[in-house]
């Protein structure tokens, strides 16, 4: 991938300033839904959007929800790992767009990361559904974490061989 951007450490810390920044403002966010909501209480906010305040022990999608308590274990065991991937990689010369889908990805997995540690579950607010039909709730980490793979797709396809001889 290529380098440059951030190739100097003074250039590195605005993308762990925007990681933390995310986490930080996202607990906020989860913060309040905690103090303001009861567990389970749906706020109806327009004709497709609900704030909610729900938890998920599984990861995305609920996946794992009801396996009995272990996947806190499994999924805080692997966050941390992803964690401390990104912050190498972060360290690491990298495009603008590289470090800034590392960037979101961190913010995010720290964002769910402390949930894990301090609930045993993430805290999800957003639900958006169209008639019966609702997505799974999410929250801002969720939206950080999904954007930086997004990203980083683009970064991989920008660095593939068909991408360059078409330019």
């Amino acid at each position: 991938m290529r380098t440059a951007p951030n190739d100097s450490p003074s250039r590195r810390w605005p993308w762990f300033t925007f990681a933390c920044v995310l986490a930080l403002a996202d607990q906020l966010v989860k913060e309040i839904v905690h103090a303001q909501m009861s567990f389970g209480q749906v706020i109806p906010l327009t004709p497709f959007f609900n704030w909610v305040y729900t938890g998920n022990t599984g990861a995305a999608f609920s996946f794992l929800a009801e396996a009995g308590g272990w996947q806190r274990y499994l999924f805080l065991g692997l966050a941390l790992v992803v964690v401390v991937v990104l912050v190498v990689q972060l360290c690491k010369p990298l495009s603008r767009l590289e470090a800034c889908a590392y960037s979101l990805i961190l913010g995010g997995a720290l964002g769910n990361t402390v949930d894990r540690l301090a609930r045993g579950y993430v805290v999800d607010y957003l639900d958006i559904y169209w008639g019966e039909w609702h997505w799974p709730a999410f929250n801002m980490a969720d939206i950080a974490l999904f954007a930086g793979v997004l990203m980083f797709a683009v970064a991989l396809w920008r660095e593939s061989p068909a991408f360059k001889r078409s330019e």
